[in-house]
Order: structure tokens, then sequence, then C-alpha cells
């Protein structure tokens, strides 16, 4: 009894070991595995992942900033880099609305989003790829909205609403950006031009409108200042007349000093309206001349961009043409060497079957001639035995020689003389049958001697004796 007690307490007490010892390496297990994110990456675990709350499946459990344990033997873990990548597209001949090229270098800013939504299309499409190649992806993205923006835009919007443009490249790139699971961070327009020089032209009329602008305001300003010190020179005048005409010098004094005072009223008067009357046709007739060398030089311009647009038009369509034929140039002769190349291997294909048919057959024959000629010992003996075996097919076709023959009746006349004791209807059936080959000769001919019971020997001649 104390024995089996003794070996329950050592069992209690070796499970008791296990069990710790399983509770340690879990433990273990679960602080190797419990992996935390950096602030500056996404870390995407894949492999077994729990459903949603709706019931549907994740391809992989995305998580940015905080930590996470990854199950060991059913999931592993990776990470997606955050750091922006600097884009630089220089588009060149982007066509506008207006059918003018234009171009419009730029730096775009582009990093993975930490979006839940966004980031789930990052970990599907961009896990495993390194930052050159994400930056390669979001510049074929990033060039065709760029041209789709700048076709719906005139040209006077791209070049004076700056944020109108930016607003429409935002909108259009980062809706597009976010499938690949990318977001956009910043745009900078470094610069816009047209190889027609439409951009310059433009500026030069707003520069001249601008001049023009400022030099009829002076001249408004001048006339007006002008004139008011006019006003003012008269009101000083009439209060120095009034003055004078209540001094005690006299009445006749100061209705002569009045007059003076008035008679010089009117003078300065006329010549200050003359004055500012010649400053504004000057001024008028400067603004008109330097509006007139503007238009002239619009027109200029425009004329110059209508005659590139022709052109390029022309051009455009001419090169497209020609592409197009080459292009069907091209796919007729790739088709016509493919159907050559087909009929070629089919033929090939053909000539190998047959000839390894042949092969065979010659081989198989090769073989049972090698086995005959072993088995007869030589091989005039194995040509024998072959004859021999073709012996029935030989008298088959001796029968075969007479048996359409359609004899109904046949007479023949006796005269009662025999010959060699047969009679003539004898005769005539013995010559019939001697007119096929003997067998004996076929025999013979194939050097072979039939046996003695169905054809005995012909009795040689006696050569004569030599005296």
């Amino acid at each position: 009894m104390n024995n089996l007690l003794s070996v329950g307490a050592t069992i209690g007490i070796v499970l008791a070991v296990v069990v710790v010892l399983v509770l340690v390496m879990l433990m273990l297990v679960a602080l190797v595995r419990y992996k935390k994110c950096p602030s500056d990456k996404i870390m995407v675990i894949y492999g077994k992942i729990s459903p949603n709350k709706d019931g549907t499946y994740r391809s992989a459990k995305c998580i940015h900033g905080g930590a996470a344990l990854v199950l060991p033997f059913v999931q592993s873990y990776t990470f997606l880099d955050l750091t922006p990548l600097s884009i630089s597209v220089d588009l060149k001949s982007a066509l506008s609305k207006q059918n003018i090229r234009i171009d419009v270098p730029s730096i775009f800013t582009v990093g993975i989003s930490t979006d839940p939504a966004v980031m789930q299309n990052a970990a599907e499409r961009l896990l495993g790829l390194e930052l050159r190649q994400i930056s390669d992806l979001a510049k074929d993205i990033i060039f065709g909205q760029l041209r789709l923006v700048i076709a719906t835009m005139d040209i006077e919007e791209i070049n004076t609403d700056r944020d109108k443009f930016l607003e429409a490249i935002s909108r259009n790139v980062e809706g597009e950006l976010k499938k690949l699971g990318l977001r956009l961070i910043n745009v900078n327009v470094t610069d816009i031009s047209d190889e027609s020089g439409y951009i310059i032209a433009l500026g030069k009329e707003a520069a001249a409108k601008a001049i023009n602008d400022a030099k009829i305001s002076v001249a408004e300003e001048n006339r007006k200042g002008a004139i008011g010190e006019a006003n003012a020179q008269m009101q000083q005048r009439i209060n120095v007349a009034d003055a004078e005409s209540k001094a005690i010098e006299g009445e006749n004094k100061a209705k002569a000093d009045i007059a003076q005072s008035k008679a010089l009223l009117r003078q300065k008067e006329a010549e200050a309206m003359k004055l500012a009357v010649a400053a504004e046709n000057v001024q008028a007739a400067k603004a008109k001349e330097e509006s007139y060398a503007a238009e002239q030089q619009a027109e200029v311009a425009r004329a110059s961009r209508e005659k590139a647009t022709k052109e390029a038009d022309i051009i455009v369509a001419s090169e497209i043409e020609k592409r197009k034929v080459e292009i069907e140039a091209d796919a007729e002769a790739e088709n016509i060497r493919r159907r050559a190349k087909g009929e070629a291997d089919a033929i090939y294909a053909k000539m190998e079957a047959e000839a390894r048919g042949v092969f065979e057959t010659l081989s198989k024959q090769a073989d049972g001639m090698d086995k005959l000629v072993k088995a007869a010992g030589t091989a005039d003996e194995a040509v024998r035995l072959m004859i021999a075996d073709k012996l029935e097919e030989l008298v088959a076709t001796q029968v075969e020689a007479v048996k359409n023959l359609k004899i109904d009746k046949v007479t023949v006349w006796d005269n009662g003389q025999g010959t060699d004791g047969k009679t003539a209807t004898a005769n005539f059936l013995s010559g019939m049958l001697k007119s096929l080959p003997p067998l004996d000769d076929l025999y013979s001919m194939a050097g072979l001697k039939m046996p003695k019971i169905v054809a005995p020997e012909k009795e040689q001649p006696e050569k004569p004796e030599e005296e």
C-alpha cells in the first residue's frame, strides 16, 4: 500500500512539473511572438486571420502604432514603410482644353496611408515591393491624371488660378492613389510653359494693361491736383480782395484791387485749364499708342499659335496613320510567319511519325528474320522455311487459276486407241493439269525436295559409259 502511495505521489509531482513547463513555454512563446509596430511603419499580419464582425474574411490584418500577438505556425508578419516618396514628374507636351501643348514640371510627395481601409489596399497591393517600385507605380498614375486635369482646363485658368488647378490635381490623383493604398501629401508645380509662347504673350498683355492703367491714373491725379491748386489760389485771392476791400485805404483803391485780382484770377484759371487739358491729351495719346502696340503683339502671337496648332494636328494625324499602317503590316507578317511555322511543324511531325512507323516495322521484321535464321541454322534453310510456310498460298493460287473456268460440257472423241494404257479422256485431263506449274518444280526452284511419299524421285537417265 505504501508503494502505491509513493508511486501516486511521484506521478503527481511529474504531472505538476510538466504543467509548469508547459505554462512557462506558453509564456515564452507569447513574449517572443508579441510584436510591436514602430510609429513610422505599418505591421501587416497575414496567414489565418479571424473574420470581421460582418462575417467577411480579410487577407491581412494591418496595425499602425501598437502591438499584436502573432500566432505561431499559422501567422507571420512584415512591415510597410511610411517614409514619404518625392516623385519628380516632368510632364511634357500635355494637351490643354484649347488644344495648346504645355509643359508642367512638378514634384509630388506621396506615402502609404494610415487610414484603415486604405491600409488594407496597401497590404494587398504593395506588400513586398521596394520604395522605388512603389514610386514607379505612383508616377504612372500621376502622369495620367495630370494629363486628364490639364485637358479639362484653359491655359488662362491654369496660369492664373493656381489654387483651382492644384485642387483638381489633388482630387483626381488622390482618388486613384487610394486604390493602391497611397495618399497624396503635397503637390508643387514648379513652372508652366508652352512651345507656342501663348503664356508669355498673356503676361505681356497683362503687363501692358497694368502700365496703361497706371499712367491714366497718374494723369487723372495730376489733373485733379492742378484744379485743386487753382481753386486754392482763387480762394486765397478772393479772401485777400475781400480783406483789401474792407481796408481803410478807400473804396476806389479797393475796387481797383478787386478788379485787378479778378483779372489775374481769370488769367491763372485759363493757364491752369490749358495745362490740364494739354496734359490729358498727351497722356491719352500715349495710352492709345501703347494699347495699339499691345494689341498688335497679341494678334501676332494668336496667329503664331493658330499656325502651330494646325501644323501639329496635321503632323499628329499623319504620324498616327503611318503608325497604323506599320502595325497592320507587322501583324500581317507575323500571322504569315506563324501559319508557315505551324504548317512546317505539322509536316515535320507527320513525316517524323511516318519515319518512326517505317523504322519500327523494319526493326520488327529484322528481329523476326534474325530469329528465323537462328532457328533454321542457316540463311538458306530460313528461306526454305519461309517458302514452305507460303506453300498453302501457292497451291491456293494454282487452284484460283482454274476455279472460275465454266465448262458445261466436255466431249471427248475416243477412237479406241490408247497410249501407255491411257484413254483419250485421261490424256485430256492430264494435259489440262500439266498446264499448271507442278509443285515439284516449285519446290526445286526453291531448293527444296518434296517428301517421297508425295513425289517419288525421278529416275535419272543413265549416262553412257565413256570408252
